[in-house]
């Protein structure tokens, strides 16, 4: 099984799978309801549901998915499928996997996001479709997501257990933990559509880039023009997700794709988490247009492209480093590195270097500094009259820090003494010389 589910207890494990599974559905919905309809205020909403009775406040809160609902998703999920199969890419290698093998993908996501953004600009320019349409189905379209989406992660369960994709699969023997954790590294239908590469990059990321375009369209037609605040938003936000497909080969040697399972953690969130809560500082700001002064919006806009900046030459530096096999400069000179082995499930002894200069000697998990920061610039324009806005900077910290936690655990495990002489150089976890 994954080794996700072991980091922690089994206590915590079990108790934290139960929680997410139960919780997070309706979690979605009750944020998209207060951002929407309750003026972002959790006090508004819980005197509501107060009210009404919590049963009964809820179930009235809950959209049914409707015909259109259905039709914006499929209609979105079906072209970023067509342009993952049918756009032009290189050919990129991922990491070898703990059962040996070699994942191959077509690298074309920066393509696909060109293509989808000009598609979308297009569709509203010419007004062929309103944007619009979807902010005003906005709920009905997370009630659908979180239902196809459960459907689908059911899919991947039994698909691991009847048919597989590689040998980098396989049970728990506890049925809960295979549909959480999920049972394939790299589930694919057919031998060229990946499925992760689908809800992580194509479906997750496009989505959040479409519905901060469609935030902004929305408060154009709702106000006559957009505020300074939704324009840093957007403009960061798109600048963010723009660095992610700049850099999607190497998201694919990350622990998301590399190491984390395909099930409800992973494709649940890409598919419903990403969409609603990612976006949510966006979804705020549609009913509450803040004009922030010109200095402290310029001042916004820069922290936060710097951020991203910092972010993207984190993970630039590393991508350059792994492939040149170490023979590339790291702010101007030769990196210094580490030289680990460590042996596969089937016994072969394998090479890998561990970067310790560049923004990889200041911290092991440094890259997480810069996002999180960046997540904040891009909020903060919302200003602080409610909480709700910065749920997903406070999810994000949280999310980051287990993930460091997780990572160094595995690496602990993967490199052993390699793994400890690196600790030594490179000391701190994620905050240089704090943790």
């Amino acid at each position: 099984m994954g080794e996700t589910a072991m980091v922690h207890s089994a206590m915590v494990t079990y108790t934290s799978m139960i929680a997410l599974l139960a919780l997070c559905p309706p979690f979605v919905i009750l944020l998209w309801y207060t951002m929407v309809h309750a003026d972002g205020s959790v006090l508004h909403t819980f005197n509501y549901l107060k009210q009404h009775g919590l049963l009964n406040g809820f179930k009235s809160i809950w959209p049914t998915p409707s015909i259109i609902a259905w039709k914006i998703i499929a209609c979105f999920g079906a072209f970023e499928a067509f342009l993952q199969l049918a756009l032009p890419g290189k050919r990129f290698e991922g990491p070898i996997s703990p059962a040996g093998n070699v994942p191959i993908y077509k690298a074309n996501g920066l393509q696909a996001y060109t293509v989808t953004l000009i598609t979308y600009l297009g569709l509203w320019w010419f007004e062929i479709f309103d944007p619009s349409i979807v902010y005003d189905h906005l709920g009905e379209i997370y009630s659908a997501l979180v239902v196809g989406s459960l459907v689908f992660c059911i899919f991947l369960y039994l698909k691991g257990h009847v048919a597989p994709s590689s040998t980098d699969s396989g049970s728990s023997g506890n049925p809960i933990v295979d549909f959480y954790w999920g049972m394939e590294l790299y589930p694919r239908i057919g031998k060229d559509f990946d499925i992760k590469v689908f809800t992580n990059c194509r479906f997750g990321m496009m989505s959040w880039a479409v519905l901060a375009m469609t935030y902004c369209f929305k408060q154009y037609e709702h106000n006559g023009q957009v505020a300074n605040s939704m324009l840093i938003y957007t403009i960061l936000t798109l600048a963010y997700v723009t660095k992610f497909f700049l850099w999607e080969s190497g998201y694919w040697c990350t622990m998301d794709i590399a190491h984390d399972r395909a099930g409800f953690y992973i494709c649940w969130g890409c598919l419903v988490w990403v969409p609603s809560i990612y976006t949510s500082p966006g979804m705020y700001l549609v009913n509450h247009p803040v004009n922030l002064g010109t200095q402290l919006a310029i001042s916004i806009l820069l922290a936060g492209l710097l951020c991203i900046y910092i972010n993207y030459d984190c993970d630039r530096q590393r991508q350059e480093f792994r492939k040149t096999n170490g023979k590339c400069l790291i702010w101007g000179r030769p990196p210094s590195k580490i030289v680990a082995t460590y042996v596969t499930t089937k016994g072969e002894t394998k090479t890998s270097l561990l970067l310790t200069s560049g923004w990889w000697g200041l911290a092991r998990h440094f890259h997480y500094i810069p996002e999180i920061l960046a997540a904040f610039f891009w909020t903060a324009p919302a200003l602080f009259n409610h909480f709700l806005p910065y749920f997903y900077v406070i999810f994000l910290t949280i999310l980051l820090f287990d993930r460091a936690k997780r990572d160094d655990d595995r690496c602990s495990s993967k490199y052993g003494k390699y793994w400890k002489l690196y600790c030594n150089k490179v000391p701190s976890r994620v905050i240089p010389w704090l943790y």
